[in-house]
């Protein structure tokens, strides 16, 4: 029960201290509704329909998922900082030397990151009329399921990263390498068939193009998936598995230059 307790603690610190900064809560769901009806009209108008003018909504519904995906990327990497807060202003020693397991800590932080970021994916889902996605209660939930997945694998990344770094600035570098490439590699803003072969393999390595597939698979009706779903499944599961474990892992053989 001390393990179940102490994580139910860590997840209720980062909970509470995501509620706190409610500025970033409205930065985050401005910024994917800017991306949605400014860069989604503007470009999908460009387009001229094309494959997706079958779609309701045109482009823009087609992007929803990938716009979704971003989100929950941008705000579990991002949110890796607050383990570097906690080793500058001492609070990662007091939690070091509790009786609990550095697994816990590092998977009682990753869900409270994936918290904020379902939560942010959930006023994302209620909004899908803007985009005239149809959103029935057997979607939300398929979108949820696979929303948590790809929320705590990226948890796992940002706090894995954040576990090598000692200030805040050499975080926010490497964030520049490791965000922006993930999401713009996803096929969150293009159809990932008729790729080149060197920028094809290169996106399904990714392992964001998977929950973006299985979001659209689930979200959109006259999506045909381009990964079956049962894969895109499998893959961010392993991945989401994988990730957490090798944080925590890293995080107990750095456990003694944290103390």
């Amino acid at each position: 029960m001390s393990e179940v307790e102490g994580i139910y603690t860590i997840w209720l610190r980062e909970a509470k201290r995501y509620v706190r900064y409610k500025s970033r809560i409205v930065t985050a769901i401005f910024t994917p509704l800017l991306w949605l009806l400014v860069f989604g009209m503007g470009l999908g108008s460009a387009m001229g329909g094309g494959m997706f003018q079958n779609m309701p909504g045109g482009y823009q519904s087609f992007i929803y998922p990938g716009i979704i995906s971003q989100t929950i990327l941008f705000t579990c990497v991002m949110a890796g900082i607050g383990i570097i807060m906690d080793k500058q202003y001492g609070f990662l020693k007091e939690v070091m030397v509790a009786p609990l397991s550095r697994a816990s800590i590092i998977f009682g932080k990753a869900i409270g990151i994936s918290t904020g970021a379902i939560v942010q994916a959930i006023i994302l889902l209620i909004l899908s009329f803007i985009v005239h996605v149809r959103m029935t209660p057997e979607i939300f939930i398929g979108a949820i399921v696979v929303c948590t997945i790809i929320s705590i694998g990226f948890s796992g990344l940002g706090l894995l990263i954040a576990t090598f770094m000692d200030s805040m600035e050499g975080f926010n570098l490497v964030m520049s390498f490791v965000i922006m490439p993930i999401f713009l590699l996803s096929g969150a803003l293009f159809p990932i068939t008729n790729l080149p072969d060197w920028l094809s393999s290169i996106v399904y390595i990714n392992p964001l193009t998977y929950g973006v597939d299985a979001l659209r698979h689930i979200i959109l009706a006259n999506y045909h998936s381009v990964i079956p779903l049962e894969i895109s499944l499998a893959v961010i599961t392993i991945f989401a598995t994988a990730v957490i474990l090798l944080a925590a892992l890293v995080f107990t053989k750095k456990e003694q230059s944290i103390m």
